[in-house]
């Protein structure tokens, strides 16, 4: 099982599942390209009015699918593919929606769950829910443009610490530092999603639409400037052997040896 990303339409909403049994919705190669083909699809989609984003059996999405990290991140070129092409893809299709986005979350919101909710308009989450990107403890940074994202959205000082420490958030602390609109009790956080997304489905589509490309245009302009510098080969460590023992030591269940 590779994993889905499931689209299904109701009342103009569209809703979006990240479904990966067993590995709380991490995502897979397979899925970082259902998720971009999904919204593009959503994107020429006129009659949609909202989007509703969620993870499925209680969590939202852990990161990504390290059993398949073997098979690609230890070489360079292969690596650059999977984060320029597969990753970004996907990333760039939900940020290139004009259709408002609520994402509703549920349990783990760690690395790639980490930059999808921060595509998204409108942020929910349990208060249960937890966020970061410990992957520091795998051996490996974030790709560039998605630490732009991340640092965009959860703002540089979160970043920091979750990239250089490790940390692990709750719900009311990210909410405290502005990455969520609300927090609410788990067991209300579906109900309260819908709410949402029937909300923004009764105002004016077309200003929604409109004020999208105009956030858009805004946001990619911080995100650039965020970008620029001189990392110019990110993913000279492909094969480096901090790399190949972090994501080794997970897949093996023990510690790391840095």
């Amino acid at each position: 099982m590779k994993g889905k990303v499931r689209l299904t339409i109701a009342d103009s909403v569209a809703h979006v599942t990240l479904s990966h049994p067993g590995k709380l919705n991490a995502m897979s190669r397979v899925m970082w390209q259902e998720l971009r083909e999904v919204f593009e699809a959503i994107q020429q989609d006129a009659a949609l009015r909202c989007v509703l984003l969620a993870g499925e059996e209680g969590n939202f999405c852990a990161g990504g699918d390290i059993s398949e990290y073997a098979a690609f991140r230890f070489e360079e070129s292969s690596l650059r593919q999977f984060h320029d092409e597969l990753v970004w893809g996907g990333l760039q299709a939900v940020l290139d929606c004009d259709v408002p986005i609520v994402v509703q979350i549920e349990g783990a919101c760690m690395g790639a769950g980490l930059e999808i909710a921060s595509c998204c308009d409108l942020r929910l989450a349990g208060a249960s829910a937890k966020f970061g990107a410990p992957i520091a403890k795998l051996g490996f940074p974030m790709a560039p443009r998605e630490l732009a994202l991340v640092m965009c959205a959860a703002g540089e000082l979160t970043a920091r610490e979750m990239l250089l420490s490790a940390v692990v958030l709750d719900a009311q602390a990210v909410a405290q530092r502005g990455f969520l609109h609300r927090v609410v009790p788990d067991q209300d956080v579906a109900d309260e999603a819908v709410m949402m997304a029937s909300r923004v489905k009764r105002l004016a589509p077309q200003a929604a639409r409109l004020n999208k490309q105009a956030f858009r245009a805004l946001a990619h302009t911080q995100r650039a400037l965020a970008a620029t510098g001189s990392i110019t080969n990110p993913y000279a460590y492909a094969a480096s052997a901090e790399h190949r023992e972090g994501v080794t030591a997970f897949v093996d269940k023990r510690s790391p040896q840095f």
